[in-house]
């Protein structure tokens, strides 16, 4: 593995593991998706999780061929660029760079929200929405252009403080209601598979993300066993985390008098119904805000290094492709990133696009772009095992299975069709994709007849 100008092996495997876990942002999954999952699932909200963690188990070890025989930076992008046609390569890298953009927007829009309650709860304080968002925007692109060791560090502390708020309020609830299962939630009542279809299009995008340690391929210590083991186990012990949630949560608000899919804070409902003190729903919301944070400066982090890769191959312009000569960062990619997050998130505050509308909908434009990148790699890996005269017939199964479960999630988004705007996302989607083809596909045309003309 050659270092292309970044930091070489300094991140520990804990480190590694915390840009995967950041990403997919534990908190956010409670506080925001479970409620908009149980709006289509109901009382299936606990299946759609579980379906989508095992579909999420599944891409990843189609994702770890890769991971364990090669590192680099570019997140899947390399794996994809690197064993079939560059201009699939190029699809990838933009369906990265949109998913990676657009999870930051909704996270930031999502930061905006639980910070403008927090301020009017706490201070009886009202600030201007994208100021808070400016901030939080702002500081994450600070600390990526600055160290990605400080924000590796930074992501997991906050991390876990946040995850065990929510652990204890879960048992509180689970010992509230009694050791017994949930009828309704065992039996699906109400569920219906075109609704379970539509909740599994959030529950997928609570986990992915999950492969963003691929992105640290110079910066991780002894990458080929500690980028494996984050992509497996950030999607594994995120998604029974997302279970447990979904299952509490809907338990939880039963009797409360308020229903799931329209509480504003629902971790503070469920630390009223479970007896706990109501500060509790408030650390949590303070949890959620640090979760949010980090989540941001994941996307940030594994988004840049993805248009570092594509200047360095000639995808996008070579100055992306230059690392910051004393932090060793993709510092110009970083603040591009930083750019192409702000901007529409401020359009949409201005266009009046409420905070939690602004989540729902570029969570799903995200969605789009993860499951072409995990549909990419997916179809890679075997080519890949083929070349080195390893591939076996369960490898074709994984990757067979793993494709299986994306198709019938993508279906679920786009049909039965969605009222718009929701409707409209599966457009702007391919729209951005054929853009971002162009741009790459001439750039490269460019960059290959300069380099023609230099040896002529």
């Amino acid at each position: 593995m050659e270092n292309p100008g970044l930091k070489k092996a300094v991140l520990s495997g804990n480190e590694t593991i915390a840009q995967s876990i950041a990403l997919i942002a534990p908190t956010a999954c409670p506080l925001l998706t479970v409620p908009l999952v149980y709006g289509s699932a109901g009382s299936g909200t606990w299946l759609a999780f579980l379906i989508a963690t095992l579909t999420i188990v599944l891409v990843a070890l189609n994702i770890n061929q890769f991971a364990r025989s090669s590192a680099s930076p570019g997140s899947l992008y390399s794996y994809i660029s690197s064993h079939m046609h560059p201009v699939v390569g190029m699809l990838g890298a933009w369906a990265l760079l949109i998913a990676y953009v657009a999870t930051a927007i909704a996270i930031a829009a999502g930061l905006m929200n639980y910070s403008d309650v927090l301020l009017r709860s706490l201070f009886g304080v009202e600030v201007f929405p994208l100021l808070l968002g400016a901030a939080g925007v702002g500081l994450c692109v600070f600390l990526a252009y600055r160290d990605v060791r400080i924000s590796a560090q930074l992501m997991l502390g906050l991390e876990i403080i946040s995850v065990s708020l929510i652990l204890i309020l879960a048992a509180a609830v689970l010992a509230r209601h009694g050791l017994h299962v949930d009828k309704d939630q065992v039996t699906l009542k109400g569920m219906t598979a075109d609704k379970l279809r539509l909740g599994l299009v959030l529950s997928i995008f609570a986990l992915v993300g999950f492969e963003s340690a691929t992105s640290l391929g110079s910066e991780a210590k002894d990458p080929l066993r500690n980028i494996p083991r984050a992509v497996k186990w950030s999607g594994i012990l995120a998604g029974l985390f997302f279970v447990l949630c979904a299952y509490t949560e809907v338990l939880g608000f039963r009797g409360s008098g308020e229903t799931l899919d329209k509480s504003v804070a629902p971790m503070h409902v469920l630390a009223r119904t479970a007896g706990m003190p109501a500060f509790l729903g408030v650390l949590i919301d303070l949890g959620a805000l640090v979760s949010f944070f980090s989540c941001v400066l994941a996307c940030l982090t594994a988004g840049a290094r993805v248009l570092f890769l594509m200047g360095q191959k000639g995808a996008l312009h070579a100055l992306l492709g230059e690392a910051h000569a004393s932090n060793q960062t993709p510092h110009r990619a970083v603040l591009i990133s930083g750019l192409a997050v702000f901007l529409p998130l401020g359009t949409l505050v201005w266009l009046g696009v409420p905070p939690l509308d602004i989540y729902g909908l570029l969570g799903t434009l995200a969605t789009f772009g993860f499951l072409t990148a995990y549909i990419l790699v997916c179809i890679a890996a075997p080519v890949f095992l083929r070349a080195q005269s390893r591939l076996k017939a369960q490898d074709i199964i994984v990757c067979a299975l793993a494709l299986l479960a994306m198709g019938i999630v993508l279906e679920g988004s786009i049909y039965p069709v969605p009222p718009p705007p929701y409707s409209y996302l599966p457009y702007i989607y391919l729209g951005l994709m054929l853009a971002g083809l162009a741009w790459s596909m001439i750039l490269n045309g460019k960059t290959a007849a300069l380099s023609g003309a230099e040896v002529a």
